[in-house]
């Protein structure tokens, strides 16, 4: 099971929030909190007229995300666990039934690349549970029996298994709904301007009052550094790196990102960020572009023209969208 760690995020923001000016209104600085949820560091920075009111706007948002960690993550009274258990249908709510059909139509898109289906692979490796080890062929072999795009279907709010044994993972995928979950809340409340950041997901509300939100996304192999700074609004954007979770063997570097078609880590990328509509799209997203690689990976955008992605290959060698390279400033 994943407990809360501090992780190494992803996106940082690169400018400082204090002493800016709301339009229309006196100085205002922004309201800032942070709390451990759903295995990582969630900030939400957010400006509002009235401080008191948007403190409790902030503080709602934590607890939508603390909701949908508790229906979608690994607790034993969550629906992902239940699906987990039952041996072939499981009634789940509209929320968990929504973030599902997401997930297998990404699923289907890319092949197999994400893959709703790999609870048993996960827990294999232990990667997110702090006892970290790696498994053998045989063990592998056996955690994918069963798993991929045909091993789980939905009907309605009905969620069918193919095989009695299959474990459900929506860990690739729920963290961005609850951090879209959390910008509902926010907007709900009259909250035009903020950042949800979710251990590398991350939610911009409109703008910052005095400008764009600047997004600086990490290089992969040097924590303090950035490959390039990001200028958005009212936009989602994930990265997801072979760095954020992860321990080393005998020089290897073995990460929670997994390749469906083998049970081990996938080797193509080294970091992906995706900029999307929603931190659920995105989410997903970055998850399939890292297993499949720059080629394959900004192939499947065509099925999403609404989305950009930056691919840093296994080799370190950047690959962008077009749109992408127009959003940022690179050095």
């Amino acid at each position: 099971m994943k407990r809360a760690i501090i992780l190494l995020l992803a996106l940082v923001i690169v400018a400082a929030v204090a002493g800016v000016r709301l339009r229309g209104s006196a100085e205002a600085e922004p309201v800032f909190s942070s709390r451990i949820l759903m295995g990582t560091v969630v900030e939400i920075t957010a400006f509002g007229a009235d401080r008191r009111a948007t403190t409790e706007a902030v503080r709602a948002a934590f607890d939508e995300m603390a909701r949908i960690e508790a229906l979608m993550g690994p607790g034993e009274e969550s629906e992902t666990v239940r699906i987990s258990r039952a041996s072939d249908f499981s009634e789940v709510s509209p929320e968990t039934a929504e973030v599902l059909s997401l997930g297998l139509e990404v699923s289907e898109r890319s092949h197999g690349a994400f893959d709703l289906t790999l609870g048993l692979l996960k827990d294999l490796w232990g990667i997110e549970s702090g006892s970290p080890r790696i498994p053998s062929d045989e063990e592998i072999l056996k955690a994918l029996e069963g798993t991929g795009p045909q091993a789980l279907s939905l009907e309605g709010t009905t969620v069918v298994k193919k095989s009695p044994g299959l474990g459900v993972d929506l860990g690739g995928i729920a963290k961005g709904y609850a951090v879209d979950k959390a910008a509902e809340v926010l907007l709900n409340a009259g909250i035009e301007s903020a950042a949800i950041n979710a251990g590398g997901d991350m939610r911009l509300l409109g703008a910052r009052p005095d400008r764009l939100w600047r997004i600086g996304i990490q290089d992969p192999r040097k924590a303090d550094a950035i490959l390039g700074t990001l200028e958005l609004q009212d936009i989602a954007v994930v990265t997801s790196g072979d760095y954020e979770r992860a321990f080393e063997h005998d020089g290897v570097r073995y990460h929670h990102l997994f390749d469906p078609r083998t049970g081990h880590p996938a080797r193509n990328a080294r970091s992906v960020t995706v900029i999307a509509p929603s931190a659920v799209l995105a989410d997903a997203l970055a998850t399939a572009l890292f297993v499949l690689g720059p080629e394959e990976g900004l192939a499947l955008l065509a099925h999403y023209p609404e989305a950009e992605a930056l691919v840093v290959g296994g080799d370190g060698e950047m690959h962008l969208t077009e749109g992408l390279k127009r959003k940022a400033i690179w050095p």
